[in-house]
């Protein structure tokens, strides 16, 4: 089944188009993105697999413009890939938000979607563009099912005492505050191939993901199932990441705002945008540019890293204590599949569990490794993520017994 996975942004898609045999066994045909939709001045970069790629530069009014310009790319009888847009069988979209609504995975219909408008107060940056992109492919090929993959659905499991927060229980009730969690997709994803990369039962496991990039999330994965993650109610809850400050006392959020004069609008943009890495090292909010300060004596990007080492160990501490052990500690996403350094000196702090690193296995950067030697009571590995399969793999398997 000839698959497009679609990942719409405000102003820019991220798109795949995998030929999917089975769950495992598939085929990347092309991948691309389109940046800068609503600006004179769009591009689209795409790649079909096996040919060069191709830059071009052009007017991209909105996602429809920008879905339409994805499909002639991809029948580009040069640098395409397709035929025809019959070719495609099914798209799968990456949706942020599902809220309580969503519990897994789901066929696009007027009523879920309805649903997802409901979810966008939870998500006001990523909903709303996310159904843009259904209502797009919905006008240039009108014919092909859709499928909507949450970010939120995994975490779904958890507990009540794990999501809620105690504030009065009525703001539950009336507007839906308790903790939902993020990268539910890529946490899903990274459980299942770890568990079976180092050789653990799935179904009978303690599992803490680690999904570390620009934006960073915790999970602990107990049998298979999320018990409890590091982001809450939004995406900025939890460790330090790129721009976002991760937890702090919100006490400070209202003594900035009357110090500073702030809206809740500027506040906002100060926690999202201006804090973490970014606000800590002055000098980045990108964990290579932050390393190299620090390989050169910059004692606030030393700080900024220390930071996000200490914050990422404590949470494992805490999530071995929450499911009384850890069978399995994976790392992905772009930091964790990458920064060896990090990993070493998080997992140095790991040695209370039984952890016994791998020192010569983590220069490795960028596959799935193991981390720890034969002997290691807990296995740490780093496993790369793709959150794309994942969506195909939803999509394939609920189009085809729906």
């Amino acid at each position: 089944m000839i698959i497009l996975v679609l990942n719409c942004g405000s102003s820019s898609l991220k798109y795949q188009l995998l030929d999917m045999k089975d769950d495992e066994v598939y085929d990347l045909l092309a991948k691309g993105l389109v940046e800068r939709i609503g600006m004179e001045a769009g591009c689209l970069t795409h790649q079909t697999i096996g040919k060069d790629k191709v830059v071009k530069e052009m007017p991209i009014a909105d996602h429809t413009v920008g879905i339409q310009a994805v499909m002639d790319a991809l029948l580009d009888k040069e640098t395409g890939v397709l035929s025809s847009l019959e070719d495609i069988e099914a798209v799968g979209h990456r949706v942020v938000h599902g809220a309580e609504e969503f519990v897994c995975s789901q066929l696009i219909t007027d009523a879920v979607i309805a649903q997802l408008e409901k979810c966008s107060v939870f998500a006001p940056l990523h909903n709303p563009a996310n159904i843009l992109g259904i209502r797009a492919v919905s006008a240039v090929i009108p014919s092909v099912p859709q499928v909507g993959v949450f970010d939120t659905a995994f975490h779904q499991t958890m507990p009540s005492y794990a999501y809620m927060y105690a504030l009065p229980y009525e703001y539950y009730e009336k507007y839906g505050i308790r903790r939902y969690g993020f990268h539910g997709t890529s946490h899903k994803y990274v459980s299942a191939k770890g568990a079976k990369f180092a050789g653990v039962d799935l179904e009978y496991s303690k599992i803490i993901t680690c999904h570390l990039g620009n934006g960073s999330s915790i999970t602990a994965v107990h049998n298979g199932k999320s018990i409890d993650t590091t982001m809450g109610f939004t995406p900025l809850e939890g460790v330090t990441m790129g721009t976002r400050c991760g937890n702090i006392d919100p006490e400070v959020v209202i003594y900035l705002q009357e110090k500073e004069g702030l809206s809740p609008a500027e506040m906002s943009k100060v926690l999202n945008k201006k804090s973490g890495l970014l606000g800590l090292s002055c000098v980045s909010s990108d964990g290579r540019d932050i390393s190299a300060a620090a390989n050169e004596g910059n004692e606030k990007a030393k700080l900024a890293l220390k930071k996000l080492t200490y914050d990422i160990t404590k949470f494992i501490g805490a999530y071995a204590a929450a499911m009384n052990g850890v069978d399995l500690i994976v790392f992905t996403g772009g930091i964790g599949e990458n920064n060896v350094r990090l990993r070493r000196r998080v997992c140095e702090n790991l040695t209370y569990l039984g952890v016994k690193f791998d020192y010569d296995a983590n220069v490795k950067a960028g596959e799935d490794v193991m981390l720890t030697l034969p002997d290691s009571k807990v296995k740490i590995a780093a496993i790369t993520t793709n959150e794309e399969l994942m969506i195909a793999r939803d999509t394939m398997n609920i189009v085809l017994n729906s």
